[in-house]
């Protein structure tokens, strides 16, 4: 049972971050129809923004002079400026495009993300030691659960009941909710698309620089690609959560981290290096059944 509840604890963890990254894809869907495939990017190039290029060493800009309020605020403000910045360039002038050509231009904007990363930083991985007080292992009826472990799923819980609270209760947040359910319409009744299409961007952007914060901490290392398989497995979620959905994305999210890392724990050895075939046997069986994903939008079916 101990076993049991660590994994499970282990899969929260990994949830939560697939949650927050399917959470900034669905957003953008649900809105624009933009399957971001650069999100992995913002959230790589929003760790980078904090360190000198080194050859070999890390050298770091701010994180040493800088206390941890100050240091998240900086890394949020970096992560929303990068989505501001692609939209404005990028994405604003490309908004009448399909959802295809969209999604080909993200693919695009990602690639040109990650090879200026390896222009100016290098290839190579690079060391970050960042908040190593935050592994220190918590014991709890038996289990030893690592601290950061539990901040990771804190700050999911608190992420999501802020953005759930301000789409619901506030006049920005219901505009973004009838963009997403009608955007043409939510034009003709007089909400501003420009605005409602850059919020949507700056939140994306700060949910980005939250996974690369967690990320970094957790990993303790800076890749070009570090975030290429975490968003991979979030768009999964937004599949199988039901696109256009935000509770879907959060419970695909969920539901795949808690797949993988349980997979990881009960099979035997000598597959266990094959676990992600088994998730994504996981996936297409779940979508066999549903289709649409786990929460069906109604409006996304009538639109497609």
């Amino acid at each position: 049972m101990i076993y049991f509840l660590q994994a499970l604890i282990d899969a929260l963890s990994l949830g939560s971050i697939y949650a927050l990254a399917a959470l900034g894809i669905g957003l953008l869907f649900g809105i624009m129809r933009l399957i971001n495939f650069a999100h992995s990017d913002f959230i790589t190039l929003s760790a980078y923004a904090l360190i000198l290029p080194s050859t070999d060493v890390v050298t770091t800009l701010l994180i040493g002079n800088l206390s941890w309020p100050f240091l998240i605020i900086t890394i949020l403000a970096i992560g929303v400026a990068i989505a501001l910045l692609s939209n404005f360039l990028i994405f604003s002038r490309v908004r009448t495009a399909s959802p295809q050509n969209l999604m080909v231009v993200s693919f695009a904007l990602g690639y040109v993300i990650q090879n200026l990363i390896m222009m100016v930083y290098g290839a190579r991985p690079k060391a970050l030691g960042l908040g190593s007080s935050l592994t220190t292992v918590v014991e709890f009826g038996g289990l030893r659960i690592p601290l950061l472990q539990l901040i990771i799923i804190a700050v999911t819980v608190v992420l999501l009941v802020l953005i759930l609270l301000f789409m619901r209760k506030t006049p920005f947040g219901v505009q973004m909710r009838a963009a997403a359910e009608d955007f043409r319409m939510a034009r003709f009744l007089g909400i501003r698309a420009k605005f409602v299409i850059g919020l949507s961007f700056a939140i994306s952007g700060l949910l980005a620089a939250v996974v690369s914060l967690l990320f970094v901490v957790q990993t303790g290392v800076l890749a070009p690609t570090m975030a290429t398989d975490m968003v991979i497995f979030a768009f999964i979620a937004t599949v199988i959560g039901g696109m256009g959905s935000l509770v879907g994305a959060v419970l695909g999210g969920l539901l795949v981290g808690i797949a993988s890392s349980l997979l990881q724990a009960y099979l035997p050895d000598d597959i266990r290096m094959f676990r992600d075939v088994f998730v994504f046997l996981f996936v297409i069986g779940l979508l066999l059944v549903r289709p649409s994903g786990m929460i069906r939008l109604k409006q996304f079916e009538e639109r497609v």
